[in-house]
């Protein structure tokens, strides 16, 4: 029988009793043992997912948005085991589970984890004063970690994803860019950008905005992605073209495995880790391949 903790997280905007019971229930009426457990602060989830192959888990099933399942991943990475991550997508961007095609739904994601089996992916880390913290979709620097940053939780329980979209509509005529060091693998690139984005999966609004054409959680590379813009109109170009996947006037393009990312001559700029805000820059994205174990479909 299979063993599984589900890991809830209260605050995530989609996160109800009802809907908590219903994935517990689906998982144990396909024959396996649950127990639930719910966040109460910032690092209990971490500590929960660290515990569980001590405690004779097989599984952790995580319950809540993109930050509660990289908080679960970061536990089962400093565990040293590989047992595997179930995602039912319950928070407001739910980007993971989108890149990986996963059910939106509850209870239909619980069904699915009964036939998935582990697959491997690659995760991003960026160490920072607290320790490390790490990322399945992306990081990030400047106007989208803004976004994050300026977006309240409640109108993200509120709105769901659409906050971020109202809030980036009024932004944009904010949008200003400044000369930017890009370390990739150690060679140095001065770029101008408003937006930048360290890329492990290539999707950013799933399935239907995806930036590139190759980049996938498993393939070894980070991708990153500068965005040249100064007001609402090179904004639409920049994104326009970033779309396309090539390089161009209003987009640069880099993919190593460790990206060091500076501000030069500037005010620091706010940066993201899969829509949690670490501080400022610099910062530096270094890829562990393979770290993490997700249930997918056989597919």
């Amino acid at each position: 029988m299979t063993r599984a903790l589900l890991v809830t997280n209260p605050a995530a905007a989609r996160t109800e009793a009802r809907a908590v019971t219903a994935v517990r229930e689906t998982l144990r009426g396909g024959g396996w043992d649950v127990e639930v457990l719910a966040t109460l602060g910032p690092q209990d989830a971490r500590r929960f997912a660290a515990e569980a192959p001590a405690q004779g888990f097989d599984v952790v099933v995580c319950y809540g948005g993109d930050g509660t399942a990289m908080q679960v991943a970061a536990g089962l990475v400093a565990s040293g085991a590989e047992i595997p991550l179930g995602l039912v997508p319950g928070g407001t961007g739910n980007l993971l589970a989108g890149n990986l095609r996963l059910p939106r739904n509850p209870a239909a994601a619980a069904r699915a984890l009964l036939t998935a089996r582990p697959h491997a992916i690659d995760l991003g880390v960026v160490e920072r004063r607290d320790g490390p913290h790490y990322f399945a979709v992306a990081s990030g620097a400047g106007f989208d970690a803004r976004l994050m940053a300026e977006t309240g939780a409640a109108a993200k329980q509120r709105w769901k994803f659409g906050a971020y979209v109202a809030r980036a509509v009024a932004s944009l005529g904010e949008v200003r860019s400044a000369p930017h060091r890009i370390t990739v693998d150690g060679v140095a690139h001065e770029v101008g950008s408003a937006m930048l984005l360290v890329m492990n999966c290539r999707e950013i609004i799933p399935p239907f905005v995806g930036l590139g054409k190759a980049i996938a959680p498993d393939d070894g590379w980070l991708d990153v992605v500068a965005l040249r813009a100064d007001n609402v109109m090179e904004s639409a170009q920049a994104v326009f073209q970033a779309l396309s996947g090539r390089a161009n006037g209003r987009v640069w393009w880099g993919r190593g495995r460790t990206i060091r990312v500076e501000v030069l001559g500037g005010a620091p700029e706010p940066v993201q880790v899969d829509g949690e805000v670490l501080g400022e820059t610099p910062f530096e994205a270094r890829l562990l391949p393979g770290a993490l174990k997700v249930l997918v479909d056989r597919g």
